[in-house]
């Protein structure tokens, strides 16, 4: 969508509110460089003082990324996101870990009661671009459909709240899944999620949620308990099959994967 000259009155707020729009509705995708200072400004038709208040209000909020001698770049796509991922980016990859799992196994849980055939359209759609995309060998590629395939997960359980609180946690769960695959895709890492599409198909809740729930612990030896801690994250693994999986009910979590 163009930009427009905003009115005289309260210029920084217009453009605060235009700039925001472009991030919203996706022409400004997150992780993206958005126009330069001097092409806001040729753009918008206001002082570079002005564009440059809006810029720093919407890096106040979290929805952008100042990055001096590169560029400003989109970090999220709304306010609440934002602040989501401000707030945890530091967070042990374990908490991160069990907050997935237990949104996740939920949402796979009312897909697999309420999923339309719509839904089941879409996941199949998604279930094969994140096959296509982990063989391209593109760690980047990956992330961003194996987050839209499980996005769709949630979407499919038609819980606007669940929907909604699984999107703004959106960007801190794509950059918890690249510090996951990391910069190659090795075979030994790859997870099928074929059998959560199936249980979501069938309707067993049980098994759809069995399965969402046991991705976010299949990672890399010693991914859950930092550096120089494998022995550790290998025994947490095995006691949480032990007592049952992640979610406790008595299957063992899926093999160590990305996903």
């Amino acid at each position: 969508m163009p930009l427009t000259s905003p009115r005289r009155s309260g210029l920084t707020d217009q453009v605060i509110a235009q700039l925001r729009n472009q991030i919203t509705a996706g022409a400004w995708p997150v992780g993206s460089r958005i126009p330069t200072e001097p092409e806001l400004v040729e753009q918008l038709g206001v002082a570079r003082n002005t564009v440059r208040e809006a810029v720093r209000a919407l890096a106040h909020n979290g929805l952008l990324d100042i990055r001096q001698g590169s560029g400003t770049y989109v970090r999220a796509t709304s306010e609440l996101a934002g602040v989501m991922h401000r707030r945890f980016a530091d967070a042990a990859p374990r908490d991160v870990a069990e907050v997935r799992s237990t949104l996740e196994s939920s949402a796979a849980r009312l897909a697999a009661e309420r999923r339309t055939e719509r839904d089941l359209r879409q996941l199949d759609t998604l279930l094969a671009r994140r096959e296509e995309s982990w063989a391209t060998g593109d760690a980047e590629r990956f992330v961003a459909a194996d987050a839209a395939f499980h996005q769709a997960v949630v979407a499919a359980s038609h819980n606007e709240v669940l929907i909604e609180l699984y999107a703004d946690l959106g960007d801190l769960l794509r950059e918890w899944l690249r510090g996951d695959v990391g910069g190659e895709l090795r075979p030994e890492h790859h997870m099928d999620h074929a059998r959560l599409v199936a249980a979501i198909r069938a309707g067993d809740g049980d098994t759809a949620a069995t399965e969402a729930a046991g991705y976010p612990f299949a990672c890399p030896r010693g991914r859950l308990s930092g550096a120089g801690r494998d022995d550790e994250a290998e025994g947490a693994r095995d006691d949480a099959k032990d007592t049952g999986g992640p979610d406790g009910t008595g299957e063992d979590a899926a093999e160590p994967g990305s996903g």
